[in-house]
Parts: structure tokens; C-alpha cells; sequence
């Protein structure tokens, strides 16, 4: 009985340890090629507050894919709608105590709320090394790593290759756009053989925020030094109309505003029907960004080979801003350190980075959403040819980093994008114009 015993309770204790061996035993998913790699016991649930409504849906897919390959993290998504009052959203989660773990949310915003997000400092190198030259530094807020990007967009003028070589009847080179007057030349031939040469969009955020707010990044290649400028535009120690960027991009400006596409009704801003006609090679340029690829990407009968040249402001083909186009990281993620546990962030930066680097995660930003990743190891090609020749210009270093806009207020684009509809149906002068703009930076300094 006694031996009988002994060895019940040794098969006891072995089936204990095995039974605590098999719940402590890693299976998740590595993050690459979701093969199982680690999974801890312990369930945490995850809540995502996105304001990129549009792709509410491949969110949700690829939540679901993590679910599967980590069943202990539960990612649940709080929508948003398109063009909603988004902000209100999130600031009333974050009244209530319930903020969402993970924010997918603008760079201003984030900074705006910066003391709600948890500081990335710990993550930054890794970061740095992922993506793209000079796409953490973009990111940063006040100095901080608040938020990791996982998008980048960039603009200027873009070209329908068709309509260019066709007009000019041979090969173009868009490196050969150095100046405003090579600009202009270009224009000329276009026009001479019956094409509109460029199309502008008379919306206010297109005028206000893309083309206006260059003046704001074109000051220095540096951030801090534009923000000093904005400081001192609204303290009035500057003034617009002694600006020579200023200046020279509204010199840029009066020729796009001659050989507008546009010019006999400027204002009717149908961003549908502008990027359409620019895809069909009823302008041979359009002022816009890579964005537009949902729009022209899906069009039947459009055109097949596009690019982007920078937005020339002057005849020195080494003025900063004659080769370097806008560029930016539009949204961030941002994880929050107001209500959510140690757990449940560590949690979220496993999760963004799985996003940003495996395989389902890239496929799902880059040929679901069409969007372009300012990553290094991008294994997904996208359809996006506008975002490819973005993507050359970062390569090579020549962007323009407009930085300066995360710090602006969040309504500058539609106040001083007024002033610039004014300009563009000719309602205001230059220094109309300037007047208007100025006006608007010093109140916000009076505030």
C-alpha cells in the first residue's frame, strides 16, 4: 500500500508539472512570417481609435489576424466617420476616463494632447532603425517620440508623362525643372500644342494648407528655426510681403494661376473630376500629392505613367525648395499613458510593430489602403506610381520636411486658404493677399 502510494503521488506531481509546463508554453507568432513564437497566459483587450475612416474595414481585418495569431490580444477598433467630428470623439474618451489604447490620430493632435501619450524614447531606436533617413526625426513633437509613423505622403507638381512627351514631342526629363523659368518654358510648349499646361484645385486646403504653408517650411531646412519664424510672423517682427520665399512661391503661384486648366471657373474645386481630367491628360501637371491615387488609381481609361517635380520658387536652381518636394508622416500612432495599464502598452507597441513590419501588415497598408510606408524593408509592392516617385525623391534625401505644420493652429489652412481663393479669382492683390495672412498669424499671437 505504501509503495502503491508513493507512486500515485509522484504520477500526481508529474502531471501537475506537465500541466503547468503546457500554460506557460509560448505560441504566438513571430512577427515576420506568423509562424507561433510567444503568447503569454494573461488576456489583454486593446481598443483603436482611428481617424483614417476610410479603411475602417482593413483595420478590422487585420485585428482579426492578430487575434488569430495571438488569441490572448483582443484588438477592438473605434471608428470614426469620414469626416466626422473625430476630435470631439476622441477628446470625449478621453473625459470619460476610457481612453483608447492605441490612437491612429494627426501629429498636431497627438502634440496637442501630448501629456496623454505615453513617450516613446525606449522604442526610438529601433525605429530609426526600420524606416526611411529622416523619418523619426519628422515624427518627433517638441523633441518627443510620440507617435510611430507608418505612412508618408509627399507632393508637388505632379505630370501625366503622355501628355508631356506628346506636347513636347520627345522624352521628358523632369530633372530638367531646376527654376521657375524653366517651369514657365515648359509651359509654353505645352500650351503651343493645344494642352492645358496645369491644373490647380480652388479648394482651401489644397491653397491654404499644401501650397500657402510651403512659405512656412521653405524659411530653413530645419524645423525649430521655421517654428521661430512662425513665432515671429505672429508677434509682427515679420512681415509677409519682405518675405523672399514668400514671395518667390507666390511668383510660382501668378504662373500656375496663366496657365491654369481651371482659370474661366477656378473655384469649382471638384477633386473627383480635377483628378480625373489630370489622369486622362486633360492637363499635362496638377498640383497635388500621391493622395490622389485612390482617385486616379481605380479610373478606367487613364493614363499609365506618372511622376512629381518640386514646386520651383525661384531662378536659382540652388535655392532650398527648387529640389525637394513636401513631404510628411500624416498620421502617427500614439499609445496612451492616461488610463491604460503597463500590460496593455506593452501590448500595443508589440502590435503597431507587428503592423508596420510583417508581412500581413504591409500588405494590408500598402495594397489595401494605398498608402506608401516610409520603411526601409518594404516586402509589399504597391500600385501607387505616384508614391514611387515620392519614394525616389526620399531615397536621394530630396524632401522638403514640413514639420512646421504639426505645431500650426488646426484651423490656419481653412482661414489663410480664403485669403488665397481671394487671390486666385484676383479679389486681393499680392499684398491684399499678405494683409489678410498676416492678420490672421498676429491674432493668433494676441491669444
Amino acid at each position: 500500500m505504501t509503495l502503491c502510494l508513493v507512486l500515485l503521488l509522484s504520477l500526481l506531481a508529474a502531471c501537475s508539472k506537465g500541466n503547468d509546463a503546457s500554460s506557460n508554453t509560448p505560441a504566438a507568432t513571430n512577427n515576420q512570417g506568423g509562424e507561433p513564437t510567444e503568447q503569454t497566459e494573461k488576456e489583454v483587450k486593446l481598443t483603436f481609435f482611428n481617424t483614417s475612416a476610410e479603411v475602417n474595414e482593413v483595420f478590422e481585418k487585420l485585428f482579426q489576424t492578430y487575434h488569430e495569431l495571438h488569441p490572448n490580444v483582443t484588438v477592438e477598433l473605434i471608428p470614426t466617420p469620414i469626416g466626422g467630428a473625430q476630435i470631439e470623439k476622441f477628446q470625449s474618451l478621453l473625459a470619460s476616463g476610457n481612453p483608447a489604447t492605441i490612437a491612429n490620430l494627426d501629429a498636431g493632435t497627438i502634440l496637442q494632447y501630448k501629456d496623454s501619450f505615453l513617450d516613446l524614447e525606449s522604442e526610438k531606436a529601433k525605429y530609426e532603425g526600420l524606416t526611411k533617413p529622416g523619418a523619426v526625426d519628422g515624427a518627433l513633437l517638441d523633441g518627443k517620440f510620440l507617435g510611430i509613423p507608418w505612412t508618408a505622403q509627399g507632393y508637388g507638381l505632379l505630370y501625366n508623362k503622355r501628355a508631356v512627351e506628346e506636347a513636347i514631342g520627345g522624352a521628358f526629363d523632369p530633372a530638367s525643372i531646376k527654376t521657375r523659368d524653366d517651369l514657365e518654358a515648359l509651359f509654353q510648349k505645352i500650351e503651343a500644342a493645344g494642352k492645358a499646361p496645369v491644373m490647380i484645385h480652388g479648394a482651401d486646403w489644397s491653397l491654404g494648407s499644401h501650397y500657402l504653408g510651403l512659405a512656412y517650411s521653405l524659411q530653413s531646412a530645419n524645423v525649430e528655426d521655421n517654428r521661430k519664424f512662425m513665432e515671429s510672423l505672429q508677434s509682427g517682427e515679420v512681415k509677409l510681403m519682405d518675405n523672399p520665399q514668400f514671395n518667390g512661391l507666390m511668383d510660382t503661384f501668378d504662373l500656375l494661376k496663366k496657365y491654369n486648366a481651371r482659370k474661366s471657373d477656378p473655384l469649382v474645386a471638384d477633386y473627383n473630376k480635377d483628378s480625373a481630367d489630370f489622369a486622362k491628360g486633360d492637363a499635362a501637371f496638377y498640383f497635388m500629392g500621391d493622395w490622389t491615387w485612390a482617385v486616379v488609381g481605380p479610373l478606367e481609361g487613364r493614363d499609365q505613367e506618372f511622376g512629381v517635380i518640386p514646386v520651383p520658387i525661384s531662378n536659382n536652381p540652388d535655392d532650398y525648395g527648387n529640389s525637394q518636394i513636401a513631404y510628411s508622416e500624416p498620421k502617427l500612432f500614439a499609445i496612451d499613458n492616461a488610463g491604460s495599464t503597463p500590460e496593455q502598452q506593452e501590448a500595443a507597441k508589440a502590435f503597431i510593430e507587428w503592423m508596420v513590419t510583417s508581412d500581413q501588415g504591409q500588405e494590408a497598408i500598402i495594397s489595401q489602403m494605398g498608402l506608401s510606408m516610409p520603411y526601409k524593408d518594404v516586402k509589399v509592392k504597391g500600385s501607387n506610381i505616384i508614391s514611387d516617385a515620392v519614394s525616389q525623391y526620399v531615397d536621394q534625401g530630396k524632401v522638403m520636411n514640413i514639420g512646421v505644420i504639426n505645431y500650426l493652429p488646426q484651423d490656419y489652412w481653412a482661414k489663410t486658404g480664403a485669403a488665397m481663393q481671394k487671390y486666385l479669382v484676383d479679389k486681393v492683390d499680392r499684398k491684399g493677399l499678405a494683409d489678410e495672412v498676416q492678420e490672421y498669424w498676429e491674432y493668433q499671437g494676441r491669444k
